[in-house]
């Protein structure tokens, strides 16, 4: 799932393009993107687009008669920019938002149909479809230390909580946490002092970095966005060597999420149980990394 870093270029790029840019139609390629009934997806053309926010891991255009579309690319959406008239991609496009200048297009991969949008009236309306989750860069270090204890889970579970902080998902709390030397298993209450302030430096540091390198990558419109990246030190590379100590990367599974870390550096050498093959193996599963 795209996350701040990706929603964050493509804010950007939509600006560039689509700012005081008039919607002329749009076109709903399959109608069940669409998750509102009123107001009326019509009443949306016609307008002229007077800003692109980022809501959590949704892009926001907001338009004129206090509008707002809203789109969440969930797993598998992802967003093009097409010129006037261009063709679009068969079965994975689902939206086409058409400008004079080009067209915003929405497709999904796979048949899951997660992706959606929503067309809102009104500031409270807009805010209804915020989790409520604060962004790291508007707050401070005591506000972070707050949040991330308002309730004992596993730095996994409350990085990528969008309660609690917004637009972090698996890959790139992944990167944190290992930025950070920590668990994702350690529990946010137990975390010492300076623990948490060094998973408040490293959550800025890792998400400023990838956006950094996005904008980079992605002087026009981004092209590949992806959840794996050659460059990231754990996410995607189990069974590969850390960055850091060369030890292979391990892994934790639980349903269709993998959580990816290095036993040398966040748990002491300690292999955390995968929910799957260690429950297989019972008194067999090895306890170290050194073990393995």
């Amino acid at each position: 799932m795209p996350e701040l870093p990706d929603i964050t270029v493509y804010v950007e790029r939509a600006q560039e393009r689509l700012q005081q840019q008039t919607l002329r139609r749009v076109r709903l390629l399959n109608p069940f993107v669409l998750r509102t009934a009123l107001p009326p997806i019509a009443q949306a053309e016609g307008r002229a687009v007077l800003d692109v926010q980022r809501l959590g891991k949704r892009l926001v255009l907001a338009l004129q008669g206090d509008l707002f579309l809203v789109i969440h690319l969930m797993i598998a959406g992802r967003l093009r920019w097409l010129a006037p008239d261009a063709k679009l991609p068969g079965k994975l496009a689902l939206l086409c938002l058409d400008f004079d200048a080009g067209s915003l297009l929405l497709t999904e991969a796979g048949t899951s149909r997660r992706a959606s949008l929503h067309l809102v009236a009104g500031a409270t309306a807009l805010a209804a479809l915020d989790a409520g989750g604060l962004d790291v860069f508007a707050i401070d270090a005591a506000t972070f230390t707050a949040q991330l204890t308002k309730e004992n889970h596993t730095l996994k579970r409350a990085l990528t909580d969008p309660h609690l902080f917004s637009g972090i998902g698996n890959a790139y709390s992944d990167e944190i946490l290992h930025r950070a030397r920590l668990s994702p298993l350690a529990l946010t209450r137990a975390l010492p002092a300076e623990a948490t302030q060094r998973l408040f430096d490293a959550t800025r540091a890792v998400l400023l970095e990838w956006t950094d390198r996005l904008r980079a990558e992605s002087p026009g419109w981004p092209q590949k966005v992806t959840a794996f990246h050659e460059q990231m030190a754990v996410h995607g590379r189990y069974g590969q060597p850390c960055p850091i100590c060369a030890t292979p990367v391990q892994r934790i599974v639980h349903a269709h999420n993998e959580t990816n870390y290095c036993a040398r550096c966040q748990t002491g050498g300690k292999l955390l149980a995968d929910r799957a093959l260690s429950r297989l193996l019972k008194s067999s599963w090895p306890k170290t990394v050194d073990d393995l």
